[in-house]
């Protein structure tokens, strides 16, 4: 593999530097009519189709981060409307209209995918659904390096439908509007199933995991049976009455009620399951032979009998292999919900807002709004489940060969595809009590006019988030066996768990909350005629439980399963304390009327404009490299931080952002202490001081015509401020515990960038 090239070579003394062609092409299509076939009724239609191809430097949706095998997006995607316009009469309008959107996403792995010449490697699974790409390699401890295909090719074709009807209605002092839709949205896309395998090395075997990958001795492997693909649909429905009402000449009040109905998506073909904790019987707990596969018939060494709780797959594919299935139900059969958790019906969203004339001179309003909104999780959380028990086998194995998975490298014992055994397998499935997110917006403000032409604004703005998206491990061992547990790097793990029988069992929860509360200042102004300018400014505080994991948003991890979101309650990715900013057009007079018209053709009539942020650093959530309970899990879905022993402080040089001697690796003896006390994004990166400006004059061709040449020349980071990186979700700042660059600054923003650009206007 190595000779393969999965893992790039140096190009800069010990490091690699670089990266690879990016390339995108686009074609787009528009079609758009419009008719009226009275003075009363009129239509409208469009068609867009937009035809995308997009090179990816590495493998999208997962954490590899070497170049050496990437891909290619090709995602053409289309939309239509038909929108009617009906005049009741002249205080009354209908609107219907029809719309749609999709997409069909193909994914398809670029560079080093293949296995080379000679190579062998003892899959668990074989079949038609296995092909020669080399298997995921992820050094997750000291060296943090990931090589993966992930489940690539991959495709994805959706369709979204929706009929709406829209009425206004004017009546006196009001004006009403309430109308209802309906929407389908199908998708078939392939399972996110990793066929090549996948082995992680964390160093448990030598303290360091490219030490172990060049042995051999994974800590960890899994890999997917079967890939194939689910068709998902969910139906939206919503209705609304709003009412705009101008009860005098200084007040205005908007009324409002929202009903979104938004049943879960759910698998058309039964083909999803999930796991049930009050379906789980313990006196059908799980038994294991000496090696820790569960008893079958084919156990190998024999146990007395098999293990209560065995089944079959429904999957023709999978003829002939058992599975444990304790606990499992499948959507739509049983009494199990098509879409696996409950539905949710009485979200009702109230909207309040006013405005308020305070001197009646309509110079000074007073403004604010209440709401509530209503969110659905868009399927990414049956998605991941599509690979669950009984419909694929996904086996979870720990401290096994890289030339044989199925080599037990603790017993020396050997499972072959004939007398595969019934393994404790991971589950991603979905909590049965799954309120829908929501959040509760309030803002309140006044806006005072400043002179003709300015505008002075002050205002309070916040929300409040609740049921929002998170995912748990619930299967867990004691915590006082977590010690042990990361000394032997999770040997006997699966026969610890409180639910006997699996490994991983992930539940996607809607239990985690948010708050954002801001002062917010804003200033529009017209300088006489030649400078138009705006200030913003927000103090702000933004405080949730969004771990770090790419995206930061919904769909991510609790780092502490046993204490559940409070251990990743703190600031969110987004929050900056202070920002400011200053946009400006400034036309610049010099010249501009000389009556010299050489001069004021090329020296006059010139213009500057820019765009200047300031604002605080982004939250550093901390890490722990090496062995730790961060990896202990099947799958990986935890995670950890350093014990704070010291105080905090902040040096700002390149080798130390912040005092990396304030921070210890967690103490790990009595089992709730493996996980470390510090903070969740409890430091702060640098902030920034960005300065981007533009230099631009038109030169007139034909006033008759308006035709123009506009040049520009346009300045980023004008002042070439050395600007490190420190976002907490894209890195800049060495943030690993136990690595030996802790606290250092790895990265910067780009020097300064010039760019022109000419631009003919006919």
């Amino acid at each position: 593999m190595l000779g393969a090239g999965i893992f790039p070579k140096p190009t800069s003394g010990a490091q690699f530097i670089g990266g690879n062609n990016s390339p995108t092409t686009l074609r787009e299509e528009i079609a758009r009519i419009d008719h009226q076939f009275t003075s009363k009724f009129s239509v409208f239609g469009h068609w867009v189709s937009e035809q995308v191809s997009q090179t990816y430097g590495t493998a999208q949706w997962v954490p590899d981060n070497v170049p050496t095998v990437f891909d290619t997006f090709g995602n053409p995607s289309y939309s239509a409307v038909i929108h009617t316009t009906y005049v009741i009469n002249p205080t009354l309008l209908n609107e219907a209209a029809f719309n749609y959107d999709g997409n069909r996403i193909h994914i398809l792995p670029q560079g080093v995918v293949s296995a080379p010449s000679g190579f062998t490697f003892n899959r668990l699974f074989t079949g038609p659904n296995i092909d020669h790409r080399i298997p995921s390699i992820n050094l997750n401890g000291s060296t943090g390096t990931d090589y993966t295909s992930a489940w690539e090719p991959w495709n994805n074709t959706a369709n979204d439908y929706q009929l709406r009807d829209d009425i206004s209605w004017t009546k006196g002092a009001h004006q009403l509007k309430f109308g209802f839709s309906w929407a389908l949205y199908k998708k078939v896309q392939d399972y996110f199933a990793l066929t090549q395998g996948n082995f992680n090395f964390n160093g448990s075997f030598t303290g360091n995991d490219f030490a172990d990958f060049l042995l051999g001795y994974a800590q960890g492997y899994e890999e997917d049976a079967v890939h194939s693909s689910g068709h998902w649909n969910n139906v939206s429905y919503a209705a609304y009455i709003q009412d705009n009402w101008r009860v005098n000449h200084r007040l205005t009040l908007n009324l409002g009620l929202r009903w979104d109905g938004a049943p879960h998506t759910y698998e058309a073909n039964q083909q999803s399951a999930n796991f049930y904790p009050n379906l789980y019987d313990p006196t059908k707990a799980a038994t294991f032979d000496s090696t820790g596969n569960i008893c079958s018939v084919v156990s190998n060494p024999p146990c007395s009998s098999p293990s209560p709780g065995l089944g079959t797959s429904p999957n023709s594919i999978l003829a002939g292999l058992q599975f444990y299935e304790n606990g499992i139900g499948v959507g739509g059969v049983n009494g199990i919900p098509k879409g696996l958790t409950n539905n949710y019906w009485p979200a009702l969203g109230p909207r309040i807002g006013f405005a308020y004339d305070l001197t009646g001179q309509s110079k000074t309003i007073l403004r604010g709004g209440f709401g509530i909104m209503y969110d659905r999780v868009q399927g990414n959380d049956m998605y991941n489940g599509a690979t669950n028990t009984p419909f694929d086998a996904s086996p979870t194995l720990h401290n096994v060969s890289l030339s044989n998975p199925g080599l037990q490298l603790s017993s020396g014992n050997t499972i072959s595809s004939a007398d595969l055994p019934v393994l404790p397998v991971g589950i991603t499935g979905i909590g049965l009590n799954y309120k829908p997110p929501v959040s509760y917006q309030y803002s309140i403000g006044v806006q005072q006019a400043l002179g003709p032409r300015s505008v002075l604004g002050i205002s309070y703005v916040g929300s409040q988030g609740r049921h929002e998206n998170d995912y748990r491990e619930v299967n867990l061992p004691p915590a006082s066996d977590l010690p042990g547990l990361v000394s032997s790097g999770g040997t006997g793990i699966n026969q610890l768990f409180n639910y006997l029988g699996y490994g991983a069992i992930r539940l996607s929860e809607d239990e985690a909350n948010s708050h954002y509360n801001s002062l917010q200042v804003d200033l529009h102004a017209k300088v006489r005629n030649d400078l138009q300018l705006q200030f913003g400014y927000t103090f702000s505080r933004a405080v949730d439980s969004s771990v770090s994991v790419g995206s930061g948003g919904d769909l991510q991890s609790i780092t502490n399963p046993y204490v559940g979101p409070r251990y990743d309650v703190g600031p969110s990715l987004f929050d900056r304390t202070n920002i400011a900013f200053v946009n400006f057009v400034y036309q610049i007079p010099l010249l501009r009327s000389s009556g010299n018209r050489l001069l004021k053709t090329t020296a006059g009539g010139w213009a500057l404009s820019g765009i200047v942020t300031m604002e605080s650093g982004s939250p550093i959530n901390l890490g722990v490299s090496g062995k730790n309970v961060e990896n202990l899990f099947p799958g990986g879905f935890s995670g950890n931080r350093p014990d704070l022993t010291g105080t905090i402080s902040y040096p700002k040089t390149v080798n130390q952002w912040f005092d990396p001697a304030a921070f210890t690796a967690p103490a790990c003896v009595t089992g709730p202490d493996c996980y470390g006390n510090a903070g969740f994004d409890a430091l702060r990166g640098p902030g920034r001081d960005d300065w981007n400006l533009s230099l631009f004059k038109n030169f007139v061709i034909s006033e008759e015509r308006g035709s123009r040449v506009e040049f520009r020349v346009e300045t980023f980071n004008t002042w070439n401020h050395t600007q490190f990186e420190g976002d907490a979700n894209n890195g800049g700042i060495s943030i690993n515990q136990g690595s030996s660059n802790f606290g250092a600054v790895t990265s910067a923003f780009d020097p300064r960038e010039f760019q022109f650009g000419l631009k003919l206007f006919f």
